[in-house]
């Protein structure tokens, strides 16, 4: 398979035994200096097996707390493992130009969490809010062999450097949403995605 620019090479190892988790809850990855990023590990669920692993993108001058919060209920009740990444500049490469620096540390995050945790394969999802959406449905349409599902919400745009694989994908859009009109946004990008399945 030929590479391009926003290709992930880390995968889960389903067979791999991990011991649980000793460290929960919110934790900083330890990966960049400044901007860097937050993994979520449930403290309460028990987290037998292989768990669901959610990454998630934030907004455009946001930050990867903001991405973890809305899903740490989810993630209690249910096992899932939060991931979050601070893009390196104020929003993701991609949209400053292309892909590079961001899919890098979203590579090495992936990486560090694959090699701590048992993730399941099956249930390994790519989530973004608004430019963290587009990058989100972007980076997930060129990883679809990795990414099992893709969540969508209020994105602007999509630019995949390919496409492999078959994620299912989510998409939702405010019809009052002044920033990125859903005439000009959400509802192309619903045709695109048609085009591509």
């Amino acid at each position: 398979m030929t590479t391009h620019p926003a290709r992930l090479s880390a995968r889960p190892d389903p067979a791999a035994r991990h011991a649980p988790p000793a460290e929960r809850g919110l934790l900083p990855l330890g990966l960049g200096q400044g901007r860097d990023g937050l993994l979520y590990v449930p403290t309460s669920h028990p987290l037998e097996g292989p768990r669901p692993l959610l990454v998630a993108c934030h907004g455009a001058g946001s930050t990867a707390s903001h991405s973890i919060r809305p899903f740490v209920d989810a993630a209690e009740r249910h096992g899932l493992i939060l991931l979050a990444c601070d893009s390196r500049g104020g929003t993701w490469d991609v949209i400053r130009g292309g892909y590079g620096p961001d899919v890098e540390f979203i590579d090495r995050a992936l990486a560090l969490v694959f090699s701590r945790y048992a993730i399941d394969p099956q249930h390994l999802a790519l989530d973004g809010f608004s430019d963290g959406a587009s990058y989100a449905l972007s980076l997930g349409l060129g990883n679809g062999d990795l990414f099992s599902h893709l969540l969508g919400f209020s994105p602007g745009f999509l630019a995949p450097a390919a496409q492999v694989g078959q994620p299912r994908i989510f998409v939702s859009h405010g019809t009052a949403d002044r920033v990125l009109p859903i005439d000009r946004c959400g509802r192309v990008i619903r045709e695109q995605l048609l085009i591509c399945a």
